[in-house]
């Protein structure tokens, strides 16, 4: 990434910086760094926003990207079952939106069905392809971002090539990567792991995912498919995971495990006042969540186990990345009052004590916003160069 891009990228993420800053951050010479946001001002890429707060001594120049410059960015939020569009500008405000969209991954048709969506959002908002920098597609599975596919779906179906097809059909550069490393990138820049060089981010939705950062980056191991926290086998049941091993931590430290035993239960007889939400609720998850909120005790139930199993799974995470922070993001989070204590009940109970003192444990304040956050970053990564020549 050349040095004008990496300063866009920063005012991005922090809004205004001085050239001091700038130099810090981006390992530097003031002048090197003088001459870039000279040339960005020339092209009116960036403003100057005045002087910073006195903190004693000479006040430096703030810089900040120009309100002016109308560039727009695509973010498209997969999980397993909803699928969600935002549009943003580059002072990350939100303009328009199609949120949860159903649809299943299991379809085949889903591929094709995600590409459709985009294609009717961008004339629905009457988008011009030139102004838009770039599209960004989060979602769970073997995610390859290098090769930009997903190796979960054979190679047959649209959703293992949908970054290509988005590409080709649209014209518009598309990038990809998986949903849990998107929340971890959010949660890094904008969220509770901004202060942390070490973090694991558990991204808790239908499934569990786990997004590492490692010295300030991502970790993706060798071939990009680091961070299967899902599928460690720790649970105590027999039941068939989606990836189609049994005893895979997912099938009891998920919302949808969670959903599962409050329907099971429901049937048998048990009253919760999630029999009422999901009729007028589409997504199970949402209900699931109101109905907590609500207090109701059959779902608190529910939603303690799987805090407890996620406890466990974090156990063993601490005893071999010993981080700084492990963050709960996601959809879950918004229960985060509800499955805190469990987890910590479980560390306490499965961790070595000198391991797990410390490492902090917190309850992401971007939750369900997260996956939108970091999908649109990923866009900014990869693409704000665009900004420099269209």
């Amino acid at each position: 990434m050349e040095l004008k891009e990496k300063i866009l990228v920063y005012l991005y993420y922090l809004k205004e910086l001085s050239i001091a800053g700038l130099s810090k951050s981006l390992s530097k010479s003031t002048p090197i760094v003088t001459k870039a946001i000279n040339e960005l001002l020339e092209q009116d890429i960036i403003v100057d926003k005045g002087l910073a707060a006195s903190t004693g001594g000479r006040r430096a120049a703030l810089y900040a990207l120009n309100d002016h410059v109308d560039h727009l960015i695509i973010s498209v939020s997969v999980d397993q079952f909803y699928t969600s569009i935002h549009l943003s500008n580059l002072k990350q405000e939100i303009l328009a939106e199609t949120s949860d969209i159903r649809l299943d991954l299991r379809d085949e048709s889903a591929g094709n069905d995600i590409l459709e969506h985009i294609k009717t959002f961008i004339n629905k908002h009457k988008l011009k392809s030139n102004k838009i920098i770039g599209i960004g597609i989060s979602m769970p599975g073997f995610v390859n971002a290098h090769l930009g596919v997903n190796d979960s779906f054979a190679d047959h179906n649209p959703l293992h090539h949908l970054k290509n097809s988005i590409e080709s059909k649209l014209n518009i550069p598309t990038i990809i990567d998986n949903d849990s490393r998107c929340v971890a990138w959010a949660e890094k820049e904008f969220g509770a792991g901004v202060d942390s060089t070490h973090t694991l981010v558990i991204n808790l939705n239908w499934g569990v995912g786990l997004g590492i950062i490692i010295n300030g980056e991502i970790f993706t191991g060798a071939t990009g498919f680091a961070g299967e926290f899902s599928h460690i086998p720790l649970s105590n049941t027999n039941s068939l995971c989606s990836c189609g091993k049994r005893g895979c931590l997912e099938v009891e430290a998920s919302l949808k495990s969670a959903i599962e035993q409050t329907e099971i239960a429901i049937q048998q007889g048990e009253y919760s006042i999630y029999s009422t939400l999901i009729k007028t609720m589409s997504n199970k998850n949402n209900a699931l969540i109101e109905a907590a909120k609500i207090g109701d005790q059959l779902v608190i139930y529910h939603i303690g186990k799987i805090g407890f199993m996620i406890g466990k799974g974090i156990s063993t995470l601490l005893h071999i990345l010993n981080p700084n922070k492990v963050i709960i993001s996601g959809r879950g989070a918004e229960i985060g009052n509800i499955l805190g204590p469990q987890i910590q009940n479980a560390i306490n109970e499965f961790s070595i004590p000198r391991i797990a003192k410390m490492t902090e444990i917190e309850i992401s304040g971007l939750h369900k916003t997260a996956q939108q956050k970091g999908t649109t970053a990923l866009v900014v990564e990869h693409y704000i160069n665009r900004i420099l020549t269209n």
